[in-house]
């Protein structure tokens, strides 16, 4: 099969997205899984080339099934090859004031940028040039001063695609975790643990589980409560929502297990006793998965027409422009969307 087209967009132009989007393409394990096309503003990512110090050099295409843009790609790579200056070929979105332009400041400019970012990115995504997209940080506060009211990448490519499901799974190394809920207060998070949302993101989970080859996906549930709710004592959801909705799951043919307290049960499936894990709300598995190994966490998220994955931290606004923002999470997220951009 021939290697995927990775369409990575630069995330906002005023966090570390260009600088990390930048070192990660001079890696030659990057160019080895997929050809990489960026989307982003092109004067703040050769700013930002400059100030990492990083290898490389954009080259303008339009994204279009071109003679002379399959020839750039193809340049670049071997550009990678010949351990020279790696050309990137980078599909121009928007302008920009660079005299105006400061790092780490959000901006409503900033904000629709990355924005229109993501819709390029899906443009060419759904027209075929590329077969997946791996997204750099986008800023929740400068979306919104922009007008633009997603609270994230999840929520703003299920419309932009008319998808009638997406779902994020965290992976770091053999570690998978399911999210219940995502970007809710905890108080509202709390009100998402009924039974029905339960089973219905466990059927999903172990349709996609089944997509890596594994025939009967080992899944667990992380309990809401202390102790797994110590038989009602610290809480009574675990009897009331979660238990049911997983033996219902389980009349149905699904290898799942649980509620676990969620102390342990993140620990278990990183020692490989599930292959994944549902967790009831954000920061339960966040946490879990960023303790374990927070630069190599990479968001993936299902139910799209195309792979998509993503850094696992934000903007950064403290560090952007100063050439210290550390690329291994950005490189993880574009050779995992290479990975599984054939099983979607």
């Amino acid at each position: 099969m021939k290697e995927p087209v990775i369409a990575v967009t630069m995330g906002d132009p005023c966090g570390i997205g260009p600088e990390i989007v930048a070192l990660s393409l001079q890696d030659k394990k990057v160019w080895k899984v997929c050809s990489p096309v960026v989307i982003g503003q092109k004067e703040v990512f050769d700013k930002a080339v400059e100030i990492a110090k990083a290898n490389v050099e954009a080259i303008e295409v339009e994204g279009k099934f071109s003679t002379e843009e399959k020839m750039t790609i193809k340049e670049a790579k071997a550009s990678i090859e010949k351990h020279g200056r790696v050309k990137i070929p980078f599909v121009p979105v928007g302008d920009v004031n660079i005299s105006e332009f400061k790092f780490g400041v959000p901006s409503k400019m900033c904000g629709k940028l990355s924005f229109e970012f993501v819709k390029k990115a899906v443009k060419i995504c759904m027209e075929g040039f590329a077969d997946g997209m791996a997204t750099a940080p986008v800023n929740k506060y400068a979306l919104k001063m922009a007008g633009v009211e997603y609270v994230g990448h999840t929520e703003m490519l299920k419309d932009l695609t008319r998808s009638k499901e997406a779902i994020t799974m965290f992976q770091v190394k053999k570690l998978r975790i399911f999210f219940l809920s995502r970007h809710f207060s905890l108080k509202e998070a709390l009100n998402q643990v009924k039974k029905e949302k339960v089973l219905e993101i466990l059927k999903i989970a172990d349709r996609y589980l089944k997509r890596f080859n594994l025939k009967a996906p080992r899944i667990a549930v992380a309990a809401l409560n202390p102790h797994a709710g110590e038989k009602g004592i610290f809480g009574t959801e675990e009897i009331e929502e979660i238990r049911p909705a997983i033996e219902e799951a389980q009349s149905l043919g699904i290898a799942v297990e649980g509620p676990y307290p969620a102390d342990s049960v993140f620990h278990r499936a990183a020692n490989e006793d599930f292959d994944a894990v549902l967790s009831l709300y954000h920061d339960q598995g966040h946490i879990a998965s960023k303790m374990y190994d927070f630069d190599r966490t990479v968001s993936v998220t299902f139910g799209l027409p195309f792979i998509r994955t993503s850094v696992d931290h934000g903007t950064a606004y403290d560090i952007a422009g100063k050439g210290i923002a550390n690329p291994t999470s950005m490189k993880e997220a574009i050779i995992t969307a290479a990975r599984y951009a054939s099983i979607v």
